[in-house]
């Protein structure tokens, strides 16, 4: 059997002294530690010294974020820490909510499976703080909607998976909190096995620790959602108001002496009225969607002749459904365009979001402004290198001084 090397990834910003608890339980469980400090400043440094007794230590220079300190980990891992040893990774928080035999648990179980993302889920069970209960309640059945993958804990920030899973992560966007549910929304688009492996539900002090910032950090998880929304609402707007602009139109020819003109609007009014107001619609939320939801630097003509298909499928999807429901099922036409709409809203975010207008984290700026990508700085980078390739050479020395001064 090949053996295997478990490595474990902390991101730590203000850490308290669980941190070190969490270290050494995964020390002893056979982890190779590796931990980020995203920032914390010199009120921590004493505490991240600490940590550097066992533990390979990198350092932000300023706070970045969750998302950022997952990547810096996952590139300095790629760079340093592959060898002709299998390897699993798994993400660890500092505030010691997880279990290092959880921890082993699941990268057991992701050395089995290859090409897995596998969660450490929670089962909420117990004492669990009202915001986190609901903000997973809230994320898990959206997450499902958009994706059609059911995932319990959307929310745990213990995974596992294997080295080879590693480009596709650090090509993944979201330098805070979003960054973690950005990674379950690529594996569900991509279908990369996400599966889950019950664990304990711990939280310390009802979690009044935890960074994540309820409006802040919400904002950021689901703001595409959010002005995807706004985008699809004014876009709807246009087209409802279009609909029953050519829905008057029809009737005033329905009314009309042309006998032309009657036949039309008789026999295909419905359909005239939808498609015309759709390719107004369409246009107006193709311009919003690229400059303003999703940012994108896609090429114009690329994009567009992406978007007017899914515009022409759903078009079509539409007025079948559209036809149905006022045909067949008899309710009232303006009802009708409304549950149809809404019907389609997710279908068309999600092809948007992840073919038509999808960017990668290094096409994204990050939360400063600044381009994303390796370690976004060359001062910072030298200075993380140096710290996690000499850390254990410095942890050496410092062990000889003291011994050399006990004696």
């Amino acid at each position: 059997m090949t053996a295997t090397n478990y490595i474990a990834l902390i991101p730590a910003y203000e850490p308290d002294n669980r941190l070190l608890e969490v270290i050494s339980d995964l020390d002893r469980s056979g982890f190779e530690v590796i931990v980020v400090d995203d920032g914390s400043g010199d009120g921590y440094s004493d505490l991240f010294w600490q940590a550097e007794q066992t533990a390979t230590v990198l350092t932000h220079d300023r706070n970045r974020g969750k998302g950022a300190a997952l990547r810096t980990g996952l590139e300095y891992i790629s760079k340093y820490k592959l060898s002709g040893l299998s390897t699993v990774v798994v993400t660890v928080d500092a505030d010691g909510q997880h279990l290092a035999a959880d921890a082993m648990k699941i990268a057991r179980t992701a050395a089995r499976k290859p090409g897995t993302l596998v969660l450490g889920g929670r089962a909420f069970s117990g004492e669990v703080p009202l915001r986190s209960r609901f903000g997973n309640t809230v994320t898990r059945h959206i997450f499902r909607f958009v994706t059609g993958t059911s995932v319990f804990d959307t929310q745990t920030g213990l995974r596992a998976f294997g080295a080879e899973m590693i480009p596709e992560l650090l090509s993944i966007s979201g330098d805070r909190y979003e960054y973690e549910i950005n990674v379950l929304m690529e594996c569900a688009r991509h279908g990369t096995p996400i599966i889950e492996e019950e664990i304990e539900t711990i939280y310390h002090d009802n979690n009044q620790k935890s960074h994540f910032n309820a409006v802040k950090d919400s904002f950021r998880v689901y703001r595409e959602i959010l002005r995807f929304s706004a985008s699809s609402f004014a876009s709807f707007i246009v087209d409802y108001g279009m609909y029953a602009l050519l829905l008057a139109v029809m009737g005033w020819l329905a009314n009309s002496s042309s006998a032309t003109a009657v036949g039309i609007a008789l026999a295909y009014g419905l359909v005239i009225s939808n498609v015309g107001a759709r390719l107004v619609s369409s246009v107006f939320n193709y311009i919003v969607n690229r400059r303003l939801v999703f940012r994108s630097k896609a090429s114009v003509g690329k994009s567009a002749m992406q978007y007017f298909l899914l515009a022409a499928l759903v078009l079509a999807g539409n007025t079948v459904v559209l036809q149905i429901l006022v045909d067949t099922l008899g309710i009232n036409s303006l009802i009708a365009k409304v549950l149809t709409e809404i019907m389609f809203f997710f279908i068309s975010w999600t092809v948007q979001r992840y073919v038509i207008f999808y960017q990668s984290a290094e096409d994204q700026p990050n939360a400063l402004g600044e381009p994303a990508g390796e370690f976004a700085g060359m001062e910072e980078a030298r200075s993380m290198r140096f710290r996690a390739v000499h850390a254990p050479r410095l942890r050496d020395n410092m062990r000889n001084i003291r011994e050399n001064s006990n004696e």
